[in-house]
């Protein structure tokens, strides 16, 4: 099996990117977003702490989204590949999915981050907030603390992925075809 990483900061289209490349390549889409709302849906202990950070827009503990990634990957061993989006975000997190990667004999393929100016991000929230059912989409504050967060703590993971793993670096600005075609032909 396969990994690829798609990071970016917060409203780069990570999350739309990936949905394309699974249809692409066949590899599970494993939203790092996505599995903590399945958490939080299901009243599950995970959840309830996921959902005290998240809420704050905060990041939440390694230690928590180790363990639910060791899951979540156990559960697609099988499979051709996954996309992971936004997994790993801290240094930390890298680390732990090296390890896990190395131990389970899996290869990363690549990273792909997705480079969007900070003044762009902003116009994309307040699009996905118009659009999007997630009450965490609708507070301007919430858009604000992400990105923050994400220079605080995934910028120093993104230099330290560039330095240790496969990595490429994709304009995000464009129509979502440019971007995808751009991803496509740094993946070959």
């Amino acid at each position: 099996m396969k990994i690829l990483i798609i990071t970016g900061p917060p409203y780069s289209g990570k999350g739309t990117q990936c949905r394309i490349l699974k249809e692409k390549f066949g590899y599970n889409h494993i939203s790092t977003g996505d599995q903590c709302r399945i958490e939080k849906e299901n009243n599950t202990v995970i959840g309830k702490i996921m959902s005290e950070y998240e809420e704050k827009g905060d990041l939440v503990p390694d230690a928590i989204i180790k363990d639910l990634f060791e899951k979540i990957i156990d559960k697609n061993l099988k499979g051709e590949g996954i996309i992971l989006d936004g997994y790993p975000r801290t240094i930390s997190q890298v680390k732990d999915l090296i390890k896990l990667v190395t131990l389970k004999e899996l290869k990363i393929k690549k990273v792909v981050h997705i480079n969007v100016p900070h003044n762009e991000l902003l116009v994309r929230a307040q699009k996905r907030a118009e659009t999007s059912n997630r009450i965490d989409d609708k507070d301007v504050r919430i858009h604000k603390k992400r990105i923050e967060v994400y220079e605080q703590f995934t910028q120093p993971a993104i230099e330290f992925m560039k330095s240790n793993l496969n990595f490429i670096e994709v304009d995000g600005l464009g129509k979502i075809e440019e971007i995808t075609e751009k991803i496509i032909q740094n993946l070959k």
